[in-house]
C-alpha cells in the first residue's frame, strides 16, 4: 500500500505539471491479479482496485493499519467496473455485475474478490474510510441506484447520476459514493463547480474511448490547474479544490467521499465568472 500526503493551496500553486500528478493523480488502479490500494492523508481515504483473474483475491491488511484485519477499524465501498463477480464476506456471498455497488461494514473480517469469467475479469474499484459503528454489509445494483438527470445538451454537460451509498440510501458511518454517466456530446462533468470544504472526494474516470482521455481541473477556484487523466486512473480532491473535467470523449466517473457528513447535496458552489 502506497501513501498520499495531504497537502494545501499554497503549495498545489507552486507545482508544477509532475508534481500535480506526484500528489493528486493515482495512475494505477487495476493490474490483472492483484489488488492496488492507496492510503491518503486527506480524511485518511484508502483508494484502490482489485481485479481478479485466476483464484480470488483477498482483502489484505496492511502492516501499516495496524490492524487485526483490514475492516477493523473501517468500512469499504466497493464499485464494480468491469464483468460479472462476486464479493464474499465473511462466507457470505454477494453477486456484482458491471455498476453495481457493494458496502461492507466495520467489523468484517475477511473479504474476497472473484470474477465468473477471467476472459473478462471483474474490476472492482474499492473506497475505504475510518468507521466508528458497525452498518451491516448491503448490495446495492445499478437498477436499484437513485438515478438523477442533470445538465443540458446545449451546455455539454448531460449526465445520470446514480447514488449509492449516501444519506437516503446505503448507510454508512461516513463514506458516500456513486457514479456519473455523461451522455453522447456531452463532456463536461460537475460543470458548474464547487468545494466541500468538509470532506475529500476521489474520482475513477472510466468508459473513456481508446485514445481518448479528460482533462480533469484542481485547485483554488482561483488558482485552478490542469490535469490530463486516461481511462481508468483516480484523482484525489482536497476539500479546499474544485474538481471538474472536459474530455475528448462521453465518459463516466465514480465519485467517493468521506468527511463531516453524508449529505449529497453539501457543496460550496463556484460561478463560472470566479474561475481562474
Amino acid at each position: 500500500m502506497t501513501q498520499r500526503f495531504a497537502i494545501g493551496p499554497r503549495e498545489t500553486a507552486t507545482l508544477n505539471t509532475s508534481g500535480i500528478r506526484e500528489h493528486f493523480l493515482i495512475s494505477t488502479i487495476f493490474t490483472p491479479g492483484e489488488i492496488e490500494l492507496t492510503y491518503t492523508h486527506y480524511d485518511r481515504m484508502i483508494v484502490g482496485g482489485a481485479q481478479p483473474t485466476g483464484a480470488a483475491l483477498t482483502l489484505p491488511c496492511p502492516e501499516s493499519l495496524k490492524a487485526n484485519f483490514f475492516l477493523e477499524r473501517r468500512e469499504l465501498g466497493a464499485l464494480n467496473v468491469g464483468g460479472a463477480g462476486t464479493i464474499t464476506v465473511d462466507g457470505t456471498v454477494y453477486e456484482l455485475g458491471n455498476q453495481d455497488c457493494l458496502y461492507v461494514g466495520m467489523g468484517s473480517k475477511e473479504v474476497a474478490f472473484a470474477s465468473v469469467d477471467a476472459a473478462q475479469p471483474a474490476k472492482f474499484y474499492l473506497l475505504s474510510a475510518p468507521a466508528h459503528a458497525v452498518h451491516p454489509t448491503t448490495r446495492r445494483t445499478q437498477a436499484e441506484a437513485t438515478p438523477v438527470e442533470m445538465g443540458a445538451r446545449e451546455t455539454a454537460n448531460e449526465r445520470t447520476i446514480y447514488k449509492y451509498i449516501y444519506q437516503e440510501g446505503i448507510q454508512s458511518c461516513q463514506l458516500v459514493m456513486g457514479l456519473t454517466q455523461l451522455k453522447v456530446g456531452s463532456v463536461w462533468n460537475t460543470m458548474p463547480s464547487h468545494t466541500h470544504d468538509r470532506r475529500m472526494e476521489a474520482y475513477l474516470y472510466f468508459n473513456l474511448p481508446q485514445g481518448q482521455r479528460v482533462l480533469h481541473l484542481l485547485g483554488e477556484p482561483t488558482e485552478t490547474r490542469p490535469l490530463w487523466v486516461s481511462n481508468e486512473q483516480a484523482i484525489l480532491s482536497p476539500p479546499w479544490s474544485i474538481h471538474t473535467g472536459c474530455g475528448s470523449s462521453h465518459y463516466a466517473f465514480i465519485w467517493g467521499m468521506a468527511g463531516e457528513n453524508r449529505e449529497y447535496t453539501d457543496m460550496d458552489a463556484v460561478p463560472l465568472d470566479a474561475l481562474r
